[in-house]
């Protein structure tokens, strides 16, 4: 071998090992696409959520499983319950009851519910299937219950803004459609739940409108 072709060997061999380098995998590199491709994800603001443990809620029994396609939207029904109240006592009764002999129920049956004040709070597992007293299936939805009786007291913004965007946020979590946004008595006769108060802001499709709005911002 003369002395060019070593040249054009030794050229070739370095070429290809200075290709090997680039290719190389490198983890920083993933870690910067990662970053990229998350912040183009959008997100809808969370509204914060209080745990069980907040309001020393009984551990769940065992129920049937489900996954989350409509939201449905109720109150309690019981007495007014007061922005000065407190709703951890409210959320605890309403599980001893639910949970006990007059019922028999596995948990509290809503999966989450806001108090007078705005406060948001975890009721059970939302991939398990809410309960209810009514002649509907509750399989397959979401249940946000306001605590107190609408048909008495009255949703102020902040109620309002706390319901649209709590909604808006469990339609992006589980791909839910906002046109599936219903109400008990949407789903049953034989109830007027979730009050007259809240009733009217689906009667004329305020809350769907504003969900919209904030999912298509």
């Amino acid at each position: 071998m003369n002395a060019n072709n070593i040249i054009t060997l030794f050229l070739s061999l370095l070429f290809l090992s200075s290709c090997a380098s680039t290719n190389r995998h490198n983890p920083a590199n993933d870690s910067a696409v990662q970053t990229d491709l998350s912040s183009n994800i959008e997100k809808v603001t969370t509204v914060p959520i209080q745990p069980r443990s907040s309001w020393n809620a009984q551990k769940a029994r065992a129920y049937k499983k489900h996954q989350p396609v409509r939201i449905t939207i109720h109150h309690e029904g019981g007495k007014v319950l007061l922005p000065t109240d407190d709703p951890k006592v409210r959320l605890k009764n309403i599980q001893t009851w639910c949970m006990g002999k007059d019922r028999n129920w596995t948990d509290i049956p809503y999966h989450y519910l806001i108090a007078p004040d705005g406060t948001v709070f975890q009721g059970r597992d939302p991939l398990t299937v809410g309960e209810t007293n009514t002649d509907y299936d509750p399989t397959g939805h979401l249940l946000i219950s306001f605590l107190g009786n609408y048909n008495e007291q009255k949703l102020d913004e902040k109620l309002l803004n706390t319901l649209t965007q709590l909604t808006a946020q469990f339609c992006q979590q589980y791909n839910i459609s906002p046109e599936t946004i219903a109400t008990h008595q949407d789903h049953c006769q034989h109830t007027n739940c979730p009050g007259e108060h809240i009733y009217a802001y689906f009667k004329n499709g305020e809350i769907k409108n504003r969900v919209k709005e904030i999912l298509n911002d």
